[in-house]
C-alpha cells in the first residue's frame, strides 16, 4: 500500500509588528492614568469641593493632552530628520570614498560568513546601484530603518489621545459627587482597576508577564498619587 505524504503544517510567523502604537499608548494612557489622578488626589487633600478638583484637572488634562502629543510629534520628527541627514552624508561617502565603503560592505558581509567568490558576487550585486548601496549601508552600517513620514502626526494623536482617555477615569467620580472627599474613595478605585487592567494588557502586548506588568503599573500610579495627596496635606 502507498503511504500518504503526512501533510505539513504551514509555519505563521506571529511577530508583533505594531510597536510604535503600543508605545504610544503606553506613553500616553500610563500618563494620563497617573498624573490627573495624582492632581486631583492632591487638590482633594487640601479642597472640599469636587467641581474645583474637576476644573483643575480638566485644565490639567487639556495641557496635558496638548503637550503630550507634542512632544510624540517632535520625537517622531526628529527621526524623520535624523534618517533623511544620514542618507545625505551616506551618499556623499559612497560617491567622494567608494572604495572605503565597499569595504565596509564586505565587512559587513563577511561577519555573516560569506567568504570568497560568493562575497565578491554579493559585494558587487549591492555596489551596482547606488540607491540600493546606500539603503544597505543605512540599514547594515548604521541600524536605521527608513521612518514613516506620516507617522509624527499620527504618533501625536495617539499619545495625546491616550492621555486623555486614561485621564477621564480618576476624574469622572468628581463629576457624580459634590464632595471631594467622598469622590476621593471612589476615584481611586477606579484608577487603581483602571491601572491594573492597563498594566496586564501591556504585558501581554509587550511579551512581559502580566501580572508583574499589572502591579508595576498600579504601584507606580498609587506611590504618585499618595505622595501627592500627603504633600497637598501638609501645606494645606
Amino acid at each position: 500500500m502507498k503511504r500518504q505524504p503526512i501533510p505539513r503544517r504551514a509555519h505563521i510567523e506571529e511577530h508583533f509588528t505594531a510597536s510604535s502604537t503600543v508605545r504610544d499608548i503606553v506613553i500616553g494612557m500610563s500618563d494620563g492614568l497617573t498624573v490627573p489622578f495624582a492632581l486631583a488626589a492632591g487638590i482633594s487633600g487640601a479642597i472640599a469641593a469636587s467641581h474645583i478638583v474637576l476644573t483643575a484637572g480638566v485644565a490639567e488634562l487639556a495641557a496635558g493632552g496638548i503637550a503630550m502629543g507634542l512632544g510624540g510629534y517632535l520625537a517622531a520628527r526628529s527621526d524623520v530628520e535624523h534618517y533623511a541627514s544620514e542618507r545625505r552624508r551616506e551618499a556623499k561617502e559612497i560617491d567622494d570614498v567608494p572604495d572605503e565603503e565597499r569595504a565596509e560592505i564586505e565587512a559587513i558581509i563577511r561577519s555573516y560568513g560569506v567568504q570568497g567568490d560568493a562575497l565578491r558576487v554579493v559585494t558587487t550585486a549591492i555596489t551596482s546601484d547606488k540607491e540600493r548601496w546606500i539603503e544597505f549601508m543605512m540599514r547594515f552600517e548604521l541600524g536605521l530603518e527608513k521612518p514613516n513620514a506620516m507617522e509624527a502626526p499620527m504618533s501625536a494623536l495617539r499619545i495625546g489621545g491616550s492621555y486623555v482617555v486614561g485621564g477621564v477615569l480618576p476624574l469622572a467620580p468628581y463629576v457624580a459627587f459634590a464632595d471631594a472627599g467622598h469622590a476621593l474613595p471612589y476615584s481611586i478605585g477606579v484608577t487603581m482597576v483602571a491601572l491594573f487592567i492597563f498594566g496586564a494588557v501591556k504585558g501581554n502586548f509587550t511579551g512581559v508577564s502580566w501580572a508583574r506588568s499589572a502591579l508595576q503599573t498600579t504601584l507606580i500610579g498609587g506611590i504618585a498619587a499618595a505622595v501627592a495627596f500627603f504633600c497637598a496635606r501638609l501645606i494645606a
